[in-house]
């Protein structure tokens, strides 16, 4: 999963923030044509999406994509469910995965690989809060860690 920074449309900071994420997929996803001149505008949101397995498909549900100004008077529907492209065996381990108690599949981020839009999904146990306050004392800790060197080494 080689990508350049500059290639990324978004990315889920709430997926890392809110779960222990694991194993890491990379799916294409069907789209229409407007979604992709939204995606190409930066109007999408994916704050609240997850991956469900329905019938041996995967879905993202929650995607919020935007349509341009251009097309707001038709009758679309920004959050539809959006099937994502996967092999079986990728399927059948997440399926595997989210069986399990308390694991789910999260979009963590959408981004260009060549003239494809391509999306990663994580499988994540969700964290709890005290879970979550640990990681940000160790973030504060290590951001005054660095502090404290930089002034000593002056």
């Amino acid at each position: 999963m080689n990508v350049k920074n500059n290639n990324f449309i978004v990315k889920n900071k709430n997926a890392s923030r809110n779960y222990h994420l694991g194993d890491k997929y990379q799916a294409g996803l069907v789209l229409e044509g407007w979604e992709v001149k939204g995606l190409r505008n930066g109007k999408v949101e994916v704050k609240d999406s997850y991956v469900t397995l329905r019938n041996n498909e995967a879905w993202v549900i929650g995607l919020k994509i935007d349509a341009p100004a251009s097309l707001k008077n038709e009758n679309i529907d920004p959050t539809r469910s959006r099937k994502l492209l996967l092999n079986k065996k990728e399927i059948n381990k997440i399926l595997d995965a989210v069986s399990q108690q308390g694991l789910t599949c999260i979009l963590t981020s959408l981004y260009w690989k060549d003239n494809k839009i391509k999306c990663d999904i994580a499988i994540g146990k969700g964290k709890k809060t005290y879970d979550q306050r640990e990681d940000v004392k160790k973030r504060d800790w290590n951001r005054e860690k660095q502090r404290i060197l930089k002034n000593s080494n002056r």
